[in-house]
């Protein structure tokens, strides 16, 4: 995967807080207004979102990672990265832990079509040490079906 910033500075419209359920439990902010169509989503540590032992739970890098992948299928459609699309698949590779600071995942697009999109996520530290990585599929959700 290219070098690519993680850089967390969009224009204000372009933060999304709060939107989901698992956003407002986790606390994390999805950003989709980076020029790359890359969607970012970064958490601040802290107490609540560490594992008995005392690193990162491993299902909440994993729900980092599947929301920036989504995110970031959406983006291919829309630029406001709102488009609703549906995880297929994700499979989830912890590499490293960490225990504090803040945490960037990152999307890419590696291939798919009209309805199906093949997205890879990285999560990285401060230091831009990679955590975990997961690869997943994502199917647009048609207009018809959106609530």
């Amino acid at each position: 995967m290219a070098d690519v910033s993680l850089t967390t500075s969009s224009p204000a419209e372009a933060l999304i807080r709060d939107e989901t359920g698992p956003q407002r439990l986790i606390g994390y902010v999805l950003d989709v207004g980076q020029a790359d169509k890359r969607a970012r989503c970064w958490l601040d540590l802290d107490a609540r979102h560490l594992n008995r032992h005392g690193v990162l739970h491993g299902g909440i890098a994993a729900t980092l990672l599947d929301s920036v992948c989504g995110a970031t299928a959406s983006l291919t459609v829309d630029d406001t990265g709102r488009v609703p699309f549906l995880t297929i698949s994700l499979t989830t590779q912890f590499l490293a832990p960490t225990s504090s600071g803040r945490v960037t995942a990152m999307g890419q697009v590696t291939g798919g079509g009209r309805s199906l999109l093949y997205i890879d996520g990285s999560l990285r530290d401060e230091q831009k040490r990679l955590l975990a990585t997961a690869t997943g599929v994502f199917k647009r959700v048609p207009a018809e079906r959106r609530t």
